[in-house]
């Protein structure tokens, strides 16, 4: 075995033993919750990518046309020559609307969880962009200390779509956005998406689509634990759940037990009650009067804003506050 896949093992193994820290600690605090990261394996990444191709799920397709419509605007504020940092690639399907923007681009790293997913992305990336430079990053971008070496003076310009924002407590994205500020650097600049308020009903038939896909997504989890943590997961007594708050402003999502049960996790038993949740995820939703908040709070303030006619999604060009 040779030291690329010794170092390969140890990282997943690592990551692992993250995974299994993390679910142990939620299923034994009250009320139970598994970090959202951990929905993101390569099979979780798969299914959140079906779930942006999905007719209820909006949010990916206007950000994307926002993207068409002022890439070139976004190119012309970062300037020829920068370097391209996105937070939780994913597919970084989004980011080449920027690639084929940006001129001169120096580097694209893109960062992600899931090491699979990253991989087969920056494979796709250098085969279709062979003289740019890819360095993927596979990390948690909420503790990430360092981007990958930049020579000279080069712009960095942040990437932070499809409003995973506000999959962020208040104080966790404020505290994302200072990290993203100082790890950009001197006149760098953060490109942000954020999913804006609307009609209740269109927000909950986005996380509850009729084909089942997100409630899929939110199970993989499940699927995940028993693969990875030798648990015992029935993932059919067991149902995705999904609402909106609209005092907190945000979808909540759990995956909820159908009758009362016990699950082995890791050589650790657990009892649920017939509709007991484990929270999964938050989708907080904004305001243009939020985002600016949320921005100066992090020593930020908005440049630019564009937003679709029908006032869905924003994408809003951040960069540091004098």
């Amino acid at each position: 075995m040779n030291g690329s896949m010794l170092a390969l093992d140890f990282a997943e193994s690592a990551d692992r033993e993250e995974f299994r820290r993390a679910v142990l600690a939620g299923l034994s605090r009250t009320p139970r919750a598994i970090p959202a990261k951990f929905l993101y394996d390569a099979k979780g990444s798969a299914l959140f990518d079906a779930i942006c191709e999905l007719p209820e799920y909006y949010l990916t397709r206007t950000e994307i046309e926002i993207l068409m419509r002022h890439a070139a605007d976004i190119a012309s504020r970062a300037g020829p020559g920068s370097a391209l940092i996105e937070f939780g690639s994913g597919s970084s399907v989004k980011s080449r609307l920027l690639l084929d923007a940006l001129q001169d681009l120096a580097l694209y790293s893109p960062i992600d969880i899931s090491r699979q997913h990253l991989d087969q992305t920056a494979a796709g990336l250098r085969r279709d962009y062979p003289s740019l430079k890819v360095e993927p990053v596979c990390a948690d971008y909420m503790t990430l200390d360092a981007l990958p070496q930049i020579n000279g003076h080069t712009r960095r310009l942040g990437f932070f779509p499809g409003s995973t924002i506000g999959n962020l407590e208040p104080a966790e994205a404020t505290a994302f956005l200072r990290r993203a500020r100082r790890l950009l650097g001197t006149g760098g600049a953060l490109v942000l998406g954020a999913d804006l308020k609307k009609d209740p009903r269109r927000l909950h038939d986005a996380y509850n689509d009729s084909a089942g896909v997100t409630a899929a997504f939110t199970l993989n989890l499940l699927r995940r634990m028993n693969r990875e943590l030798h648990a015992t997961f029935d993932l059919d007594a067991f149902a995705h759940e999904a609402f909106y708050d609209s005092l907190e402003g945000r979808i909540e999502i759990y995956f909820r037990s159908l009758r009362p049960q016990s699950v082995t996790v890791a050589g650790r038993s657990f009892s649920f009650a017939e509709g007991e949740r484990v929270h999964t995820e938050y989708s907080y939703k904004f305001d243009a009067a939020g985002i600016d908040a949320m921005a100066r709070s992090a020593g930020m303030r908005i440049a630019e804003t564009w937003t679709d006619p029908s006032r869905l999604f924003a994408v809003t060009y951040l960069v540091s506050a004098p």
